[in-house]
């Protein structure tokens, strides 16, 4: 088997996320679920963004955003994902570009419009997502680069992508590649939503054996157990998948692999500003440690460490040197 040249590999949403400031009432007024993520189509995206106040663009994706931390932070990753012939694919296909990630899906010709996700930011940082999927959703398995999936030392796969039917057909074809070519499978679960609609699929896979790391929160560990207890169902989940890391926001995170269990507290933060993409960053410390053989409870810190960067500003993308943060926090 020949050596990994590509640390990471993920295929998830290729979206832009627009982001606003709101209050309370906001997202009362809007009918909005607080702190959840739905799926709208064209006419509701356009009203919601018509409701927005002053808001940033940046290019997102749950997938898309760990592979940010992870090259900011050293790793060689590369992006598979679906975005429209439009100004908002050519943002995000130069936003992913410029941080070092390697990109290389063909753009996809007329409608639907590349993805975006309008995200309102209430004071006490909880972000509530509405998401239109757009051409996100129409990646087909023939755009898959599986020289570089069986390149890759992790394929990492994104839950919210699971939900359309071309991409997870894809997504079936990159895990028996990524398999084939012996390399490690993770997956993130993303959302109860995604769970309660294809939990058994989730459900099988692990059976199956074809997930080697599981990312939940602990939310997402109940709705895929059917076990409230938090202890109970992470024990049961670690005896099926190798490794299970599962975050618990101010409680911090757990992860067994094996007979081995760690935990880790949450890093302290002066303000937490906005909690998008929190998950997604501590994904990517914990992958860069885990790709670089470290054990298990310093896999959690370099999580902790990278999702407080996040939470103490508006986006999912680092604002701070990665690098500078973690080698602070080891001295």
């Amino acid at each position: 088997m020949s050596q990994p040249t590509i640390d990471v590999i993920a295929i998830g949403n290729a979206i832009v996320d627009v982001m606003a400031p709101a209050e309370d009432a906001d997202i009362e007024r809007l009918g909005l679920a607080k702190g959840g993520m739905t799926l709208v189509d064209p006419e509701r995206a356009h009203e919601l963004y018509e409701a927005m106040g002053p808001a940033r663009e940046i290019s997102g994706g749950s997938a898309a955003n760990t592979l940010a931390g992870l090259a900011a932070l050293g790793a060689k990753c590369a992006f598979i994902g679906q975005v429209a012939d439009d100004q908002l694919g050519e943002v995000f296909a130069h936003d992913i570009r410029a941080g070092g990630i390697a990109y290389a899906t063909p753009s996809r010709a007329g409608e639907p419009a590349t993805a975006r996700c309008l995200i309102f930011v209430t004071p006490d940082g909880q972000r509530t997502m509405n998401t239109f999927l757009g051409a996100s959703q129409f990646l087909p398995a023939e755009a898959l680069d599986e020289e570089a999936i069986r390149a890759a030392k992790v394929l990492y796969l994104e839950g919210y992508l699971w939900d359309p039917e071309e991409p997870r057909k894809a997504m079936r074809r990159a895990i028996e590649a990524a398999r084939n070519a012996g390399r490690e499978v993770a997956f993130t679960l993303s959302d109860a939503f995604v769970i309660s609609r294809h939990g058994d699929d989730f459900r099988a896979m692990i059976e199956a054996g074809e997930i080697d790391i599981l990312f939940a929160n602990e939310h997402e560990l109940a709705a895929l157990t059917g076990i409230e207890d938090f202890h109970e169902g992470i024990a049961h989940l670690g005896g099926k998948v190798p490794t299970v890391v599962v975050t618990r926001s101010e409680k911090g995170a757990h992860a067994v692999r094996g007979a081995e269990h760690a935990h880790v507290p949450a890093e302290a933060v002066d303000m937490v500003v906005d909690t998008t993409g929190a998950g997604d960053l501590f994904a990517a410390g914990f992958l860069f440690g885990h790709t670089r053989g470290m054990e298990l409870e310093e896999c959690l810190k370099l999580g902790a460490i990278c999702a407080a960067e996040i939470i103490s500003h508006y986006g999912a993308r680092p604002e701070a040197d990665l690098k500078d943060l973690v080698a602070a926090k080891a001295e």
